[in-house]
């Protein structure tokens, strides 16, 4: 199934690269799961910085060079997509190429970092926020738990996915902008979040 966007996001180019270097660099996270922790946090927070997300996604909080100098590049063009407020900002995720139920659980797993990002910093409980803010946290919450439907059609699942992955894309977006009143500083970090999961 065709993406809603025409172009390949820079994401699934990246993905390759990111997921090997916190592999190799024994990281507590996948990539999805790591850049859905940013992400989150950066909604959350007004100063968060690299090093908080170091310290988020590495035992010991940092990294050989050649991986810090990626993962900064990431943190920079994750922060400068959101902020500028033109809905370039991509999700993190293996491209078309990985078999369907691995991607559906790598949505998830990216779904469960950016909850977890987003308690980084004091913002308000869901249900004090706006109510379409509110819907879309009920809304990412739910997902974490997305599957293949095996009675479905593989054009079926495909489609589902590039809506979920939208979806997500725009929720995300949008939540950063609608938090903006809320942000405060960031916290120090505390232990990162459990492995994301697949759901139905």
């Amino acid at each position: 199934m065709q993406s809603l966007r025409h172009n390949v996001p820079m994401s699934e180019a990246q993905y390759p690269e990111i997921e090997r270097l916190l592999a190799d660099s024994r990281a507590l996270t996948d990539a999805p799961e790591a850049h859905g922790t940013l992400a989150g946090a950066l909604c959350a927070a007004a100063d968060y910085r690299f090093e908080d997300w170091l310290r988020e996604i590495f035992a010991e909080g940092r990294t050989s060079h050649p991986a810090r100098e990626r993962l900064e590049a990431l943190f920079e063009d994750t922060r400068r997509t959101l902020t500028t407020g033109e809905m370039q900002f991509d999700v993190l995720l293996p491209g078309d190429e990985v078999p369907i139920a691995e991607r559906a659980t790598a949505l998830g797993q990216w779904c469960q970092g950016f909850l977890y990002g987003l308690g980084t910093s004091s913002i308000p409980d869901p249900d004090a926020l706006p109510a379409e803010v509110a819907e879309i946290v009920r809304d990412l919450t739910t997902i974490t738990q997305v599957a293949v439907d095996v009675r479905e059609t593989d054009e079926a699942n495909e489609q589902a996915y590039t809506e979920l992955v939208e979806f997500v894309r725009v929720g995300a977006q949008l939540l950063f902008e609608e938090l903006a009143r809320f942000r405060g500083p960031s916290t120090d970090p505390g232990t990162p979040g459990p492995g994301g999961s697949a759901l139905h």
